[in-house]
């Protein structure tokens, strides 16, 4: 009888501290495999969060596109049936238009450049837009410099790419850069991509080295170009829902850990352009490691008119000029 009292009181405790225990667990999807760079800033960014919010938080992670495209994850995200996505910016721009200017062909000499502008006023200035578009960004993460593959010949200079169907993002900024190259951009979800590549819907794609690496792009395509014509920065987008039920001190471990996120999703895109084209060469690809850079830039003049006229010419002479 003793034991049975002991028993129920413990039960009615445990009832009782319930609450102070109750767990959220969050959604987050992303593109690639879990050993990708996307893998590992949202497995960073769910470890720091369930750790600085002692269990309250923790995540479930959808790798592989298992929830949609990008651009059905950000819409999934801003109408709060998805907690989080970690995107590239390719379909922000049709949600959050300052974005567009981060995706200009050339606009950035190298990773060190890129980052400074990400981290610094500009990047931030562009944060600060998205809570006004249902959005919000808990920092900047990426997806790296995007290069050229097709199943016909090697790219060096514009004319080598012109004529082939190459599937791009459904972004407008890219698509218009492309097309001064003779490219026929195809805009297409990533999850639809290598069943193109493989039934030769289109002769090519463009991605950073991690990501033609973690989809195994090797496997259906043969040449690989390293015409690094887009640097494509990436984020971490999280619902409102989400957000406006955090406390202050729970807004700040979310940030933090998306700031802790961005340093480990960065450090493996540096890991695998150091040694993804050995490893891409191994799997049988072609890789042209010269490109006409200069013939890329001439041949993409007349696409800055119009990005002069869409962002103003001074707003794309900062981000080219930040040292």
């Amino acid at each position: 009888m003793r034991f049975s009292r002991l028993a129920v009181a413990v039960a009615a405790a445990s009832t009782l501290a319930a609450p102070a225990f109750a767990q959220t667990v969050l959604k987050i999807g992303y593109a690639t495999a879990p050993t990708s760079h996307y893998g590992v800033g949202s497995t960073v960014f769910c470890e720091e969060v369930e750790k600085g919010t002692a269990g309250r938080y923790k995540c479930q992670q959808f790798p592989n596109s298992a929830l949609g495209g990008e651009r059905e994850q950000i819409e999934a995200v801003q109408i709060g049936t998805q907690d989080l996505v970690n995107t590239s910016t390719g379909p922000v721009g049709n949600f959050v238009p300052e974005v567009k200017i981060v995706d200009i062909p050339f606009l950035f000499r190298d990773y060190d450049h890129a980052r400074k502008v990400m981290d610094g006023p500009i990047g931030q200035d562009i944060l600060a837009k998205f809570p006004s578009k249902g959005l919000i960004a808990l920092g900047w993460t990426e997806n790296g410099f995007r290069h050229m593959t097709n199943s016909k010949r090697d790219i060096v200079k514009p004319e080598d790419a012109k004529g082939l169907k190459m599937r791009t993002m459904e972004n407008k900024v890219h698509m218009d850069g492309y097309r001064t190259f003779g490219i026929l951009p195809t805009p297409m979800a990533f999850p639809e991509l290598f069943g193109a590549l493989q039934q030769g819907t289109v002769d090519g794609q463009e991605n950073p080295i991690p990501v033609i690496l973690s989809a195994k792009f090797a496997q259906v395509q043969k040449h690989l170009s390293l015409t690094g014509h887009v640097y494509s920065p990436a984020l971490l987008l999280l619902s409102p829902r989400v957000w406006n039920k955090l406390s202050d001190a729970d807004k700040k471990v979310f940030t933090e850990a998306a700031h802790k996120a961005s340093i480990a999703q960065r450090k493996k895109v540096n890991e695998d352009e150091s040694n993804g084209i050995a490893q891409l060469e191994k799997d049988g690809m072609k890789v042209t490691k010269t490109v006409d850079g200069n013939a890329f830039r001439e041949a993409l003049k007349p696409a800055y008119v119009g990005y002069a006229k869409e962002f103003g010419a001074d707003n794309i002479k900062k981000i080219a000029d930040m040292k």
